[in-house]
């Protein structure tokens, strides 16, 4: 008899069997349409703007100074204002006049030296305008004769008070000497043969107003005059043929 055959179960691996795969898609993973694992969603995050403080800020001290400064003056304008006014509706001031009225030369001689000495004697008028403003003429005065910018003679202006509307004649001497008075010389003799010697009068003199009692600071003012003479020889009459005078302030 032929021999059958046998055929023997076979049996599966238990061991095999219990082992677990690997998952195709990692946990935590999403699948995409196509069947590919796509990268998971960041966890959401809430995000909170950083606020800065404020830095301190500085004074200006430099733009308090000038607005204070500012306001100063405009206060000094205004009370400046205030008392001009108040001086000029109140005492109606007016300028002083003056004129030159005779010159006489004692000397005027030219000396071994170029050099010329000359004393001259001018005869000024001060009027006072003004009738509840009185003018007092302090010590420390200059005044000058002047040719062609070279200072010939020079004397000072007396000291007086000169009341309300009131007119004073002054006798003022001056001498004086030139040093290398060649040239001027010369000068001076053409100009007296046309009969016009241009002269220049020149007083600076310190003075104090006062108005009603009360008696302002100090100031020095300046007379200029001009004055056209016909020669400016010793011992002969000089004629004045023309004057002007003007009086400034010198702050």
């Amino acid at each position: 008899m032929a021999d059958h055959q046998r055929i023997h179960p076979v049996t599966p691996d238990l061991e095999s069997q219990n082992k677990p795969t690997a998952p195709l898609v990692p946990r935590g993973s999403s699948r995409s349409e196509n069947g590919h694992p796509t990268e998971p969603h960041p966890p959401f995050q809430l995000t909170i703007p950083v606020q800065y403080s404020k830095p301190p800020k500085r004074k200006n001290w430099c733009g308090r100074c000038l607005c204070c400064t500012f306001c100063t003056i405009i206060i000094l304008v205004l009370i400046i204002g205030v008392l001009a006014a108040v001086v000029y509706f109140g005492f109606d001031p007016k300028l002083p006049k003056y004129s030159v009225d005779g010159m006489t030369i004692t000397r005027f001689d030219l000396n071994t030296d170029n050099s010329i000495s000359a004393q001259f004697n001018v005869n000024i008028t001060a009027r006072n305008p003004n009738t509840k403003i009185g003018i007092s003429y302090e010590g420390g005065s200059k005044l000058t004769v002047i040719y062609m910018g070279t200072i010939l003679c020079e004397g000072s202006w007396p000291k007086f008070y000169q009341g309300h509307r009131n007119t004073t004649v002054l006798d003022i001497p001056l001498t004086g000497q030139t040093q290398d008075a060649s040239g001027l010389l010369s000068s001076l003799q053409a100009q007296q043969q046309t009969g016009t010697v241009p002269l220049v009068l020149r007083a600076k003199v310190p003075v104090r107003i006062k108005l009603g009692e009360l008696k302002l600071p100090k100031f020095k003012p300046v007379v200029r005059c001009r004055v056209n003479v016909n020669t400016l020889s010793a011992d002969n009459v000089i004629r004045i043929r023309d004057s002007s005078c003007s009086f400034r302030f010198k702050l």
